[in-house]
Parts: structure tokens; C-alpha cells; sequence
């Protein structure tokens, strides 16, 4: 049915459409109907849903079919974040629909509702219960049960623990309620992962100079209610997040929210704890770990304003947190905080400034090794430094630190070694005294290759063709891009060659095996994607850790930063060049970012750290730099290079990512596309020929991309969209916009 309404709705639809659809608004739905509301729609009969953008009075055209229905009459979606997501469409080239699903988490736009579970309440005195139990102990002791818990509880309890409680069925608590002695209501159970962890109430430290400085711009710009961005920039250990906890005092002061966005999920309950300690209830936590219902009662307590802080992982950013005055991003610096896998490809460090931006609020960037281009808009007054010199503790001494030349090390033990003497004893020395050590590689499993001595070829994933990683428990092949796994093949699969297969390199699993060898009286922890897969793992294992009851952890790239445990007096880096030969622009940055955060976690209490870092390439001078904790000298090093070669920040880049069963039409793909950009922008704009992806093939699907870089971001936005209203869209081949990738 089509026809005349006294309004008109724009609305954003599921489809990948890159503008609102009309709809007519039925008179019945006239009071319900606003922006942000879930609505049912048809489109070409088939039933779909979408969000309302707008409500207008007339529309351009004139057979408009009517909204079905209105599915949730709360708004999902704020004016801030609409405006928000418009801005992320356009620059990040994505749809509305693709951005409000990254916005809106699935279990928000799907069906689910508040858990809801029957409470039982006494409808009588306490004294009028006892004697009407009195009365019926012998007659009916079903009722009486029940009567006797009753009479415990303050107020009252769940049916659920009732039963529980009783060991019987709802018979006697039904009849209680017909006789009018119980009453049964329905409450909303609360589903915060946070309802039963445990904290201690702490009072904020005392600031040293350079924390105070730093502090007192940040509260400028709060009691102003003014947008400014603010590096805070200091050694690891120096006290960020003390700054942070007292900028949040402030914002709480104004009634103003803050959101606190940290890069990994194994960070997030050392953060909790400490935020909590100082600021108890209204904290909310957002990240994926969280199951469905939690995620959704955490999103609803952050909607209705019962939570005033926030914290979580990258999509944290895009919480309905209502009058935000304070965003902060820890590690800043971190990949993680970088999507990339579908469309919109953001950075939630750039959405996060973005949206202050909008609101008017106020953006902490914190890092003890910010990324070269948060530190070149420092250098250009494009953001407010602050420097953090020395260690919060007084006592807390920047950590001595060791380089080990690998090649020695194996001429010394005639082969190849795990570990150096001097890591081994200071490992012994460490687990003598009652202190501990923490070892970083960032590789997981056993073997990292199977090779054939035969004919040299390694044991690949046939949907991925990338070397399959060996796990010693249970013995098996896995690929860590898509999960496949099969036992260890005895000859090889290949050239059916008659000589023994041979394993090669360590992970994190060998560390552990080896480490045991050495002191079998050793307490280890491994904390890497094989060990933390199941909920609360990460949680337990790093607060086991904590609370002393383990002398070493092992750990990826999960322990490098942002982990405070004072009782940590060694750091071994066993590996630490493996990150030095991919041919990425961000390689030495990288690598430089991981040994100096890692590092960090030594010497973080009164006692003196020690870090060890073993190496092949020991002369090397973002290795050296690192060991020195020198950033600013790494970046003048680095900015120079990146200035002579003209790499970001000094330039913009997009790569233009295809993947698609077939190789051949991926590939032709990937041409058309690139002779149609080449045909559009002009020649101030260098793009990049069509080459295979750092991961040719993932999951059977063959990848390819090509890299555009140039002056003006909006200029390769508006050709991209041209292309994209121009060239056919296939539905076997998937094109990705990645603006400014990471890798």
C-alpha cells in the first residue's frame, strides 16, 4: 500500500546502500515514530529493518510505501552518534548501514531483551508468617520449607534460589501465593560482569611535577567544557594512569561522563580494579569477551546514564554514554585500536578525537611510545604535550638493561638455545630470593614450521598457504589464520620424500617445556591466544600471577603493556629482530614500541628491574634506541626517514583490498579498479601497482591489494566513490577500503 502521509521518515536500511530509503509514517505510529528508532520495513517484499535518520514532512517521491511497524520505541541511536556515523561513512568511504552495524552491537539490533527473572517477597509481617508456620511444620512441610527461608531473607530472593534453597518444585511457593502469605513480582536481574568482582577502595597518590603540569592543562580544558587533544607522553611506569584517574574526578565533578578506551581485553581487569578502587559503582565495561546478555545490560546501563565511566576495547568508542566530557585512549600507539578486516576500516584514536571534536570534550592520548604521527601533531601544535620524565615511584628506577648477542650464544652452546647464561641466572637468581620474571615471545604454539628435509618445502594450510604451526598439547598442525588442524604427517605430503621431517622455530608452548627443563621446581604461567581462549581466563591468570603464585610468566604481545606487577624484577626478550624483516614502513616503529613496553613491566615497585634483550642483530639502532628507552631520539631518526621517503605522516595512504574464490577474477578485479583510479586522480597522486596480499590466500580466498597515496584524503574519497557508483559490484569479489591502513 502506498500513498499520502502526514510525515515522512528517511531510513537508513540494512542493505549496503549508501543513502536512506522514504518511508511514510502511518497515523497509529505518528507518536512513537523518532530518530534513532528501530523500525520494520519492506523492500521488494522482502522484510527488513532499518533506523530512522529523519522525520520530514514531504518527500521527492511519490508512491512511498509505509513503515510496517516500530520495533524498539527507545532511540539506539543519539543525535551524537548520527553525526558520528555520517562523518565515518564519509570518510572512512563506508555505507550508513555498515557503519550503524559497527556502532550498534548485534545483540543490541537483534531481538533480545532485559533477563527477567521472578522475585519472592513476604505479604505478611515476619511475626504472622512464623506463626502460620508454626501451625502447618507437620501438616504440610513443602510450605513450611519454603516459610523457613523466608522468614531469613531481608527483603526477599529470587524464585530461582528459593527453589534452590528448598531442593523442591514451585507447588508450595504458588499455593503460598493464592493464600496470600508470598508475593511473586518480576524484577530485571542485572548482568554486569563487574556485580561480583572484588576490590579495595584506594586514595589518589600524590603528583610529582611533571604529572601536576600535566594534569592542570588537561583540567583546563574540562572546566571548560573546550575540545583540545592532549599527549600525554612519559617512560613506562611514570604515572599516566594516576593523571588519567584524576582527570576523571574532574569530568565527575561537571556531571560529565568519561569513556577510557584500552587496546587489549587482558588490560581491561587491572583497569577495572583500579578505576573501581577510586571510584566504586557507575562503571560499565564494553568488549567482545562479554557474552550476549551482558553486553547487552552493560550497553543499556551506559544508554540510561546509570554508568558516568567506560571502559573497553576499540568499539568501546562508539558507546550512547550521554554529556561525555573526557575520552581517554591508553597505548594509543597500539594496531589493535585499528580495524581492518571489514568496512568502515577505522582507527577508534582518530574516531576518538573526531568525536570530542563534536561534543566539545576533551581527548587524552597516553603513551610511553606514541605512534610517530600523534608525536609529529605534538610537535606541531596540533595536540597539547605533556612529558612524564621519571617513574611515579620514587623508588621505581628506570630498569638496567642487557644486550645478548644470539650468535655467541650459540657458538657457546654449540647449537641453538632458548636461553642465554645470563637470562638463565638471572631466571635462578630471581626464583631464590622470591621475586619474578616475565619472558616475551610473541609467537604461540611449539614450532612455528614442519619442514621435508627432502625437498625443503614446509607443511601448509591448504585454505590458507601459510606454514602450519606445530602445538606439543595435544600433538597437531594448526593454522592460526583459520583454525585448521590435523595431526603431524610422517612423511612428507608433497615429494613423499624417505628422510624425517624436521620442526624449526620456538613458540611460546617450547619456552614453557624448555623453561621446566631447566628449574623443574619453577612456577610458569604462559598467557597467549592458546591459553586464554575460555571466559575470565585472561582475568585469573594474570591475577594469579599477580598475587605471587607463579615466579615466571610467559606471554605474547597480551603481557607487553599497560600490566603493573611490582614484584617483577627481570624482563627476558627472547626474540626480539623477528619483527625487523617484514617489509613494512612500520616495521622499526613497531618493533621499537614492543621491546620498550615490555621492558616497562621490569622494576615497577621498590626493587631494581633488570631487563635482558637477546638478539641477532645486536648492532642494530632501533634495537640499541629501544634498550635505551630513547623515543625521541628514535623519532627524529625515523621522522627523517619517513620525510625523505615521504611516508605518513608526510603523505595519506589507502589501500584498496579485493579477495575472492577465484585468483584470476580477483586479479582482473583488482586491475579494473586500479586503471580506473589511475584514470581519475591526477598525477600529484602515486599509485601503487597490483600485488599479492601479505596473506595471498586466507580460508580459500585468494587476495590482492593496491596502495594509493597522495596529499588529500577527501580528494582519493571522492574518486573512490565515483568508481564505486561506476564499476559493477560482484558479489564472489570483495572490495575494502582501508583508509590510512596500519600495515
Amino acid at each position: 500500500m502506498t500513498g499520502k502521509f502526514l510525515k515522512y521518515a528517511a531510513v537508513i536500511t540494512e542493505l549496503s546502500l549508501d543513502k536512506t530509503l522514504d518511508y511514510g509514517i502511518p497515523d497509529a505510529l505518528l507518536g512513537e515514530a523518532k530518530r534513532g528508532c528501530k523500525v520494520d520495513i519492506s523492500i521488494r517484499g522482502r522484510s527488513l529493518t532499518g533506523y530512522i535518520y529523519e522525520i520530514k514532512d514531504t518527500s521527492p517521491f511519490p508512491n512511498v510505501r509505509p513503515i510496517i511497524s516500530i520495533s524498539s520505541k527507545e532511540e539506539l541511536i543519539n543525535e551524537e552518534l548520527f553525526d558520528l556515523a555520517k562523518w565515518m561513512s564519509e570518510y572512512y568511504c563506508a555505507p550508513l548501514s555498515k557503519v550503524l552495524k559497527t556502532i550498534l552491537p548485534a545483540i543490541v539490533r537483534g531481538d533480545k531483551t532485559h533477563k527477567e527473572q521472578f522475585y519472592v517477597m513476604r505479604k505478611k509481617t515476619r511475626d504472622e508468617l512464623a506463626d502460620y508456620c508454626a501451625d502447618i511444620r507437620n501438616k504440610y512441610p513443602a510450605r513450611t520449607a519454603v516459610l523457613d527461608v523466608m522468614l531469613k531473607v531481608s527483603k526477599g530472593i529470587l524464585l530461582t534460589e528459593l527453589l534452590e534453597e528448598t531442593g523442591g518444585s514451585r507447588s508450595p511457593v504458588d499455593t503460598l501465593v493464592k493464600d496470600g502469605y508470598l508475593l511473586i513480582d518480576i524484577v530485571r536481574v542485572d548482568r554486569s560482569p563487574l556485580v561480583n568482582e572484588e576490590y579495595f577502595l584506594t586514595k589518589p597518590k600524590k603528583l610529582n611535577p611533571d604529572q601536576a603540569e600535566a594534569l592542570e592543562k588537561i583540567v583546563c580544558s574540562i572546566e571548560e567544557s573546550r575540545f583540545e587533544t592532549h599527549l600525554l607522553y612519559g617512560v613506562t611506569g611514570s604515572g599516566k594512569t594516576e593523571v588519567y584517574l584524576r582527570a576523571i574526578e574532574k569530568a565527575l565533578l561537571k556531571n560529565k561522563g568519561t569513556l577510557m578506551l584500552v587496546p587489549e581485553i587482558s588490560l581491561t581487569p587491572q583497569t577495572v580494579e583500579r578505576f573501581r578502587s577510586r571510584f566504586e559503582g557507575d562503571i560499565a565495561i564494553l568488549h567482545h569477551r562479554l557474552s550476549p546478555g551482558e553486553r547487552y545490560d552493560e550497553w543499556h546501563k551506559i544508554r540510561e546514564g546509570r554508568a558516568k565511566i567506560v571502559i573497553g576495547a576499540r568499539s568501546a568508542i562508539f558507546c550512547p554514554l550521554p554529556d561525555i566530557g573526557l575520552i581517554i585512549v591508553d597505548e594509543e600507539h597500539e594496531s589493535s585500536y585499528k580495524q581492518s578486516e571489514e568496512a568502515p576500516c577505522y582507527h577508534a584514536r582518530d574516531v576518538a578525537v573526531m568525536r570530542g571534536k563534536m561534543i566539545n570534550a576533551t581527548v587524552i592520548l597516553g603513551s610511553a611510545t606514541p605512534s610517530l604521527e600523534s608525536f609529529y601533531n605534538a610537535q606541531h601544535k596540533k595536540y597539547t604535550l605533556s612529558k612524564l620524565h621519571a617513574r611515579a615511584d620514587a623508588a621505581a628506577c628506570i630498569p638496567t638493561v642487557k644486550i645478548i648477542d644470539l650468535k655467541e650464544e650459540y657458538a657457546r652452546a654449540k647449537g641453538y638455545t632458548n636461553f642465554s647464561d645470563a637470562l638463565l641466572h638471572g631466571i635462578k637468581k630471581r626464583v631464590e630470593v622470591g621475586e619474578q620474571t616475565i619472558l616475551f615471545l610473541n609467537r604461540r604454539g611449539y614450532h612455528t614450521v614442519l619442514l621435508c628435509k627432502s625437498c625443503g618445502e614446509s607443511i601448509r594450510c591448504s585454505r590458507c598457504e601459510i606454514s602450519l604451526t606445530y602445538h606439543n598439547a595435544p600433538p597437531m598442525m594448526s593454522c592460526h589464520l583459520c583454525g585448521y588442524h590435523s595431526p603431524p604427517p610422517k612423511q612428507c605430503p608433497k615429494c613423499r620424500g624417505e628422510e624425517t621431517m624436521q620442526f624449526k622455530g620456538v613458540g611460546t608452548e617450547q619456552i614453557e617445556k624448555s623453561l621446566y627443563a631447566v628449574f623443574p621446581e619453577v612456577r610458569i604461567i604462559r598467557v597467549d591466544a592458546d591459553t586464554t581462549k575460555h571466559k575470565g581466563s585472561h582475568s585469573k591468570l594474570l591475577r594469579d600471577f599477580g598475587t605471587g603464585k607463579a615466579d615466571v610468566l610467559i606471554g605474547t604481545q597480551m603481557i607487553a603493556k599497560g600490566l603493573h606487577f611490582p614484584q617483577v624484577t627481570l624482563v627476558g626478550i627472547l626474540n626480539s629482530d623477528g619483527g625487523l624483516n617484514i617489509p613494512d614502513f612500520r616495521a622499526s616503529e613497531t618493533v621499537f614500541q614492543l621491546i620498550t613496553q615490555v621492558a616497562g613491566r621490569a622494576g615497577r615497585g621498590e626493587l631494581r628491574g633488570e631487563v635482558i634483550i637477546q638478539t641477532r642483530m645486536p648492532d642494530n639502532n632501533t634495537i640499541l634506541l629501544a634498550s635505551e628507552q630513547d623515543f625521541e631520539k628514535f623519532y627524529l631518526e625515523e621522522i627523517n626517514t619517513r620525510h625523505f621517503f615521504c611516508y605518513p605522516p608526510f603523505s595519506q595512504f589507502v589501500k584498496i583490498a579485493f579477495c575472492g574464490k577465484d585468483k584470476e577474477k580477483t586479479f582482473q578485479k583488482a586491475l579494473e579498479w586500479h586503471n580506473a583510479v589511475t584514470r581519475i586522480l591526477s598525477e600529484s597522486y602515486q599509485i601503487h601497482p597490483v600485488v599479492p596480499s601479505g596473506y595471498a590466500k586466507i580460508k580459500d580466498d585468494y587476495r590482492f591489494h593496491f596502495l594509493i597515496r597522495g596529499q588529500k584524503i577527501y580528494e582519493i574519497n571522492a574518486a573512490l566513490k565515483r568508481i564505486q557508483t561506476t564499476l559493477p559490484a560482484k558479489s564472489d569479489i570483495k572490495v575494502l577500503l582501508d583508509i590510512n591502513p596500519s600495515s
